[in-house]
């Protein structure tokens, strides 16, 4: 797969590679303990925003905000806003995101619903750029993940040890290596050095 800024593909390409990673890797990797189930009952919403200007992002994500507000959970439990031609670069995206999160507090939803961050290149600060614990974030265009705050806590009430999913996500990742994630996913071969 070509990064985003090389090749430019239908929204219906964007969805089917965000989709396939989600099956794949998110859920076949059980790296969140709640994706099978949203999954499974097709209440995850892929939504794709064509643009690169930021006013125009910003609107895509107050619309999905307004959209998951107003449907029911059993309809549209969560929502993956892609975002196939912005952001490439990971600075840009995460000021991108501490946007959406001031946005999310502006609009009194902050406590409500939560954002999770994926994109092509994340980094955790302080690990060292090859490790494989950056390819939990790691997703085959920027996005970003609405999550309701309610069914989340409903959710991990059920999980034991919640608090060590981090870990134990790592761990899975590092076992597999990267062939092992190529093999599952691969478009990540373009990633992974």
């Amino acid at each position: 797969m070509k990064k985003n800024s090389e090749k430019t593909y239908s929204e219906a390409e964007v969805i089917s590679f965000s989709r396939q990673w989600v099956e794949t890797i998110v859920v076949g990797l059980n790296l969140c303990p709640f994706a099978s189930p949203v999954v499974r009952k097709n209440t995850l919403r892929y939504a794709v925003s064509e643009s690169e200007n930021v006013e125009a992002l910003e609107k895509a994500f107050l619309n999905e905000l307004n959209l998951i507000q107003e449907a029911d959970e059993k309809e549209i439990a969560t929502t993956l806003l892609i975002m196939p031609r912005a952001v490439a670069d990971l600075y840009d995206y995460l000021d991108l995101l501490a946007h959406f999160e001031r946005l999310l507090a502006k609009t009194g939803l902050s406590g409500i619903f939560q954002l999770a961050s994926f994109h092509p290149a994340y980094l955790f600060a302080g690990v060292d750029a090859d490790d494989l614990s950056h390819w939990t974030n790691r997703s085959p265009f920027p996005m970003v993940h609405i999550i309701r705050e309610g069914q989340m806590s409903r959710v991990l009430m059920h999980y034991e040890n919640p608090e060590e999913i981090p870990e134990r996500n790592i761990k899975l990742l590092r076992e597999l290596g990267r062939e092992g994630l190529v093999a599952r996913f691969p478009p990540f071969a373009e990633f992974i050095d």
